[in-house]
């Protein structure tokens, strides 16, 4: 096969569902979407992606990348051979990518998030660019106004209040108490407070970008072709033009020719894809044995995500979840560090009512705080082989600037004495310091044994306070009790040195920017710079990762940029 396109789509992730709706809408056009994971239907979405809980497709090896690890430890400049612990990275790899996977929170972030974007090289990424195409992805059923679109295609939703279980309430009189009121809408004016989480939910049920934007009518359009269980192997080239792709069907190499290639297959794997077509730093590249094609010093450099770390207690059976939603999350907090040169608004938190499917998952709540507008941005994707069956180097470097450390302290020295309130300990007990730690992935694997297991521990959880103490200070306690690392900063810092990991945000490894800026990738409209029928359009263009969860943004770039292909075809 060696099928003529004019435009092949390399990954069906967020912008590719996006990017695959909208260039198809036009007649003229023949689009390949072309994605390595299995397809989402409409009526034959497998259940656990449907599930407003999404704990089960997350953790489910049939709809990641499960062979990818990464670093997420700063590697000191004056110990450059330091090598940091491997923690496994869950990327999706499904029709819909993260969006068929991740918590289903859709936020955008801050205005000043796009206007920093463009004052970093992206010029037309200011927020009211933006905001035009976060209305136009979104059917807020909530909401109207000049903040909010009602014809997109993802529905935004929020469980409020009267909805939400105990633990969730009496977290949230504290949370007003502290001086962090309650706002409505999150995706409203942009400022500190509590509110109900906006969500790519609706009835209860997740909407990935795979539904909303293949639908079975679009599917139906004779100009479209949709390949799942597709990976696509290499970008063909012909000198510094890119021509179409190979990719595997069946296990046989397949060719397909385009006039245009737009690779949206994340900020880890869309840099991987650039590198091994001999797009990247000319070293690296040589000593991968790769051609250089285009030397450009900013692919898989600068790469991002939000640092985070948690405090988890054991919720009291009253106020655990009651059974009027399958929603764990639904209650999100923004807050400002007040640290020197930091953003209103520089911190979030999640506060979760079920950490995991299990039992023990069931009692468990945590209260999940990240830097919401991170210094660090020393990542790096690199190439281990130029084999395609090989997952790239991933150094994420998350506390690289000492600055968001520093701010992870500020949250958890001001958040810990919370839970003495006795509105939260109505409600709570037992809080501790928590990691998503491999002992947590292990546990987390859905196995006979795992539900067995937690099921006895769970009824021993239940009984005498002083059993539960005992336990959750053996069995689930990993370093020192949260006492002490409220009162011993080198304690507090080294929890979070341990302790921090991304949320699932990365971004901004092959950056919009200036022709002129060596570290740009693409241009602002996803062109990559220098090279010929090519553009990237995911999270990896991110000039900056902004202050929100990135599946929204990400969808609004593809939007976006579609736009711009459409308009100048």
């Amino acid at each position: 096969m060696d099928a003529q396109y004019d435009y092949i789509i390399v990954g069906g992730g967020a912008a590719g569902c996006v990017l695959a709706n909208r260039l198809s809408a036009r007649s003229t056009n023949r689009v390949l979407l072309c994605e390595a994971g299995e397809d989402t239907p409409v009526g034959a979405v497998p259940e656990v992606i449907l599930d407003s809980f999404p704990g089960p497709a997350f953790l489910n090896p049939r709809f990641i990348w499960n062979q990818l690890q990464v670093t997420t430890e700063a590697i000191p400049h004056n110990r450059p051979n330091i090598k940091p612990r491997k923690r496994t990275y869950e990327q999706g790899r499904v029709l819909g990518g993260g969006s068929s996977i991740n918590g289903q929170l859709l936020n955008r972030g801050a205005p000043h998030d796009y206007d920093e974007w463009e004052a970093r090289g992206a010029t037309g990424w200011n927020w009211d660019a933006v905001l035009p195409y976060f209305r136009k992805v979104e059917r807020d059923m909530d909401f109207a106004g000049p903040l909010h679109g009602a014809d997109g295609r993802i529905p935004v939703t929020r469980i409020f209040p009267d909805l939400w279980p105990a633990h969730a309430k009496g977290m949230a009189e504290a949370l007003t108490r502290h001086g962090l009121p309650y706002i409505p809408d999150q995706n409203g004016v942009f400022q500190d407070g509590h509110y109900p989480l906006a969500i790519s939910n609706y009835l209860d049920r997740r909407v990935s970008a795979a539904v909303g934007y293949l639908d079975p009518a679009t599917r139906q359009r004779p100009n479209l072709t949709v390949l799942t269980n597709t990976p696509v192997t290499r970008l063909l080239m012909d000198g510094p033009r890119c021509i179409g792709v190979e990719a595997m069907i069946d296990n046989v190499p397949t060719t397909f020719r385009a006039t245009e290639t737009v690779v949206s297959s994340g900020a880890i794997h869309s840099p991987a894809h650039l590198l091994r077509a001999g797009i990247g730093p000319a070293a690296h590249l040589r000593a991968m044995g790769v051609d250089v094609i285009a030397d450009r010093p900013g692919v898989g450099q600068g790469l991002m995500d939000h640092p985070s770390v948690a405090i988890a207690a054991f919720i009291k059976p009253h106020a655990r979840i009651n059974g009027r939603t399958r929603r764990h999350l639904m209650l999100g907090v923004r807050f400002s560090s007040g640290l020197d040169g930091a953003a209103q608004g520089d911190m979030a938190a999640t506060i979760s009512t079920k950490s995991a499917w299990h039992a023990v998952g069931e009692q468990i709540a945590t209260f999940n705080m990240w830097v919401n507008q991170t210094f660090s941005e020393a990542g790096q994707v690199r190439l281990q082989s130029p084999d395609w069956r090989a997952e790239p180097n991933v150094d994420f470097n998350l506390l690289s600037d000492h600055r968001d450390l520093a701010r992870l302290a500020i949250a958890i020295r001001r958040f810990a004495p919370l839970f003495a309130w006795p509105e939260v300990q109505a409600v709570v007990s037992d809080p501790f310091p928590a990691s998503y730690s491999d002992k947590v992935r292990q546990i987390g694997a859905i196995t006979t044994k795992n539900k067995i297991l937690t099921g006895v521990l769970a009824k021993l959880l239940d009984g005498p306070a002083a059993l539960r103490t005992k336990l959750i200070n053996t069995l689930i306690v990993e370093g020192a009790p949260l006492h002490v690392l409220t009162q011993d900063d080198a304690a507090l810092e080294a929890f979070i040195r341990h302790a921090a990991v991304g949320v699932w945000h990365c971004s901004c490894s092959c950056r919009m920017g200036t022709e002129d800026d060596p570290m740009a990738v693409t241009a602002p409209d996803g062109r990559v710079i220098g090279i010929g029928g090519l553009r990237v359009v995911d999270a990896s263009i991110f000039p900056r990762v902004p202050s929100a969860n990135t599946n929204f943004p990400t969808l609004m770039v593809a939007e976006r940029i579609a736009a711009m292909i459409l308009q100048n075809a």
